[in-house]
């Protein structure tokens, strides 16, 4: 006998108001976003009143700045991810309706895009008003995993980006359509593995508690640079180890290249290869290596 886990009952909307032809709705995914912004700036604002912290005691920015930073930080996460979206996931699409790059509430945001738009937001805020880039990216970097963990659950919830097909007793059992669909010879009920889950564990949990140890109790925050180096390891690191475990992306799959690489060592469909997101992220280990090196040796 199979065991397995049915998808429980949450609705993707926590409430919705109608005024009129408008219907007005609050999203887990909305939620997630916002509740990731307000606990990393609280987050941040705690460590910038502990001095001791901070190179020569002295915090990168006041609290003023932060909250000035943030608005940065946002409209870099929105820009970014969705304009990674449509670069590296389905840049044919949106080049024939370029229209729908802006209909960001039908999804489609990439965490790499949202990541490239945070550094650049950031860079661009500390170099206008003189602050340190490396110690303002090492605050934040320590608080992305809270939104992470928000974020993967929020996916969950959505029923999206579940993963492949198994037979694991915590597999569970998706309603989407197209995740009942498994490959021919497939044997009882197309369970999947939670793969939003184990993302919400690896880089949401255990990189946070790692980040929070080595900022709290280490003093890692002391030589600026280096938790951007851990983070981007450590994300990297997670995010490759789950795409073995994710459902390919539709728009790589084929019945060619099921596994949907998008560099492939070989002509086999069973190929070993790399996913989008492994070759996204597999490059931020080597530069988060990188990063730590630097950072010691400048401190």
């Amino acid at each position: 006998m199979a065991y397995y886990i049915n998808f429980p009952d949450i609705s993707p909307e926590i409430f919705s108001i109608t005024l009129g032809p408008v219907t007005l709705a609050l999203r887990w995914y909305a939620l997630a976003y916002i509740g990731g912004f307000l606990l990393a700036w609280r987050w941040i604002r705690a460590m910038l009143e502990r001095p001791s912290l901070w190179p020569d005691n002295k915090p990168p920015m006041t609290a003023k700045q932060l909250e000035d930073l943030m608005t940065w930080v946002i409209l870099g996460v929105i820009l970014g991810g969705r304009l990674g979206f449509v670069l590296f996931y389905e840049p044919a699409y949106f080049m024939r309706n370029p229209a729908d790059i802006l209909k960001v509430w039908q999804g489609g945001m990439s965490f790499h895009g949202g990541f490239i738009g945070v550094i650049v937001a950031g860079t661009l805020f500390a170099r206008k008003y003189g602050l340190r880039v490396a110690s303002i990216g090492d605050a934040f970097a320590v608080t992305v995993p809270v939104g992470l963990f928000l974020g993967r659950i929020a996916n969950f919830i959505n029923g999206e980006l579940w993963g492949r097909p198994s037979h694991a007793p915590w597999a569970v059992l998706f309603p989407d359509t197209r995740a009942l669909q498994c490959p021919d010879g497939w044997q009882g009920l197309c369970t999947r593995h939670p793969s939003q889950l184990y993302e919400a564990a690896l880089e949401g949990l255990l990189l946070g508690l790692v980040m929070f140890w080595l900022a709290h109790r280490r003093g890692w925050l002391k030589k600026p640079g280096q938790m951007i180096g851990v983070f981007f390891i450590g994300y990297g690191a997670a995010r490759s180890f789950v795409e073995l475990f994710r459902q390919a992306d539709a728009q790589f799959a084929s019945p060619a290249n099921p596994w949907g690489h998008v560099i492939r060592f070989g002509s086999n469909p069973d190929s070993w290869g790399l996913t989008m997101g492994q070759t996204l992220s597999l490059p931020m280990i080597l530069i988060g290596i990188f990063v730590i090196l630097w950072a010691r040796r400048r401190a």
